[in-house]
Formats: C-alpha cells, sequence, structure tokens
C-alpha cells in the first residue's frame, strides 16, 4: 500500500526536500503541498492524504489550529495522521500541537531516514516520538499547563492497576520497563495500556502522557 503524505510549510525549499526524499520511496508519494494552513485546509478537503507533514509555525494560520480544524473533522481512527515540525526540540507549539492531536514532532533537521521512519510508524497507528520525550517537552512548558476542568475526572474509569500502568506511561517507561516494575507480563501491559486507551478516548500513548500531567498525576522532574 502507497502511503499517501501531503506537506505543509512555508518555506518552498523545506517543501521541495521533503518532496524528493519521500517520492524516492517505493511506498509513498506525495499528494499535495501548501504553504500555510489556510491553503491546507482547503486542499485536503478534496485531497485525500495518510500523512501530513505539517510546519508549526506558519502565517495567516499556523500548524496548532490547522492540526486543531483538521482533526475536529476526523471520525474516529479515520482521516489523515499530523506529525508537525518544528525548529525547537522544547517548543510550546508543538506541545500544543499534541494537544490538538497530533500524532507526534519531529524536528525539521531531523535525518530523511527519521522523517521517513515517522511517516511509516505514523501511518501504521503509533505514535512517532517516544513518551519520554514527550515528558521532556511537558517538563518544559508544565508551568503553562491549566489547571483541571472541573467536572467528572477521566481517570476515575480506571482500574487501580490500569492508574498504575498509566503513571509509568506518563514517566516515559517502555511495556518491558512497566513489565518488570509492575512484575506483569509485556503481554498483560499491552493489553491495560489498551484498555487505558479505549477508556479515556485517546489515540496514542503520547495523549495518555499529556492527560495524566493535565490532571496532575504526574509532575514535572526536577
Amino acid at each position: 500500500m502507497t502511503i499517501r503524505v501531503f506537506l505543509v510549510d512555508d518555506q518552498a525549499l523545506v517543501r521541495a526536500g521533503f518532496a524528493m526524499v519521500v517520492d524516492a520511496q517505493e511506498d509513498m508519494r506525495v499528494v499535495g503541498e501548501a504553504g500555510d494552513g489556510a491553503e491546507a485546509l482547503t486542499k485536503l478537503a478534496v485531497t485525500a492524504a495518510d500523512v501530513i507533514l505539517m510546519d508549526v509555525r506558519m502565517p495567516r494560520m499556523d500548524g496548532v489550529e490547522t492540526t486543531r480544524r483538521l482533526l475536529a473533522q476526523r471520525t474516529g481512527e479515520e482521516g489523515p495522521k499530523v506529525i508537525v515540525l518544528t525548529t525547537f526540540d522544547l517548543d510550546e507549539y508543538a506541545f500544543a500541537a499534541l494537544r490538538a492531536g497530533a500524532s507526534g514532532f519531529l524536528l525539521k533537521d531531523a535525518p530523511p531516514e527519521s522523517v521517513l521512519a515517522a511517516v511509516r510508524t505514523v501511518f501504521r497507528g503509533d505514535a512517532v516520538i517516544a513518551p519520554s520525550t514527550t515528558r521532556r517537552l511537558l517538563d518544559h512548558v508544565a508551568t503553562a499547563l491549566p489547571d483541571p476542568q472541573p467536572g467528572p475526572d477521566p481517570l476515575a474509569a480506571l482500574t487501580e492497576r490500569e492508574r498504575e500502568v498509566l503513571l509509568e506511561v506518563a514517566r516515559g517507561a517502555s511495556n518491558a520497563e512497566i513489565a518488570a516494575k509492575l512484575f506483569l507480563s509485556e503481554a498483560t501491559v499491552k493489553t491495560h495500556v489498551g484498555r487505558i486507551l479505549a477508556k479515556l478516548k485517546l489515540r496514542d500513548r503520547v495523549q495518555a502522557v499529556v492527560l495524566a500531567y493535565e490532571r496532575g498525576l504526574v509532575r514535572p522532574s526536577g
């Protein structure tokens, strides 16, 4: 199956570079480009894409708002996945894009093999960045996180064991590390993670980490 990639960046040279790398792959092709978020929304309304490489800082409409609007139109798992591109490793815009539903972020100067691996990973339905990377980003922006909204706590739906697993996920632990710490098999941990995502209506582990921070389940390190 060919992965349909759409490029959104206000720099034509950046788009050209990504297009050259993507179109050189047997399992990918670029199906469209846009120079800002507003143009991207217009074109994506009539262009089917699987993965969108989205610049986070653009004039007219930035990548955060574009991601929010684009994914608000998506039903369930159907529709494109978004990878946001940023110049800065610890970028508040990147965090905002994760909250808006992006599947992860990449630095613009990432090597081509990392970009291609990210596209394939997101296409399969996984998050493109490790929870530990997300945690570092969240530690950086934690002071700007809003207080939990009043109302029912979504974490109340979790069992005690599921809360323990979520806490370890939020700390950046892998399934193998969680299994060793909680004396479980990796298969059991994977099952727990799947149930956590389903109960909380989250797409991936990255969103689980974001929610854990927002609800105060985990606090910034250092």
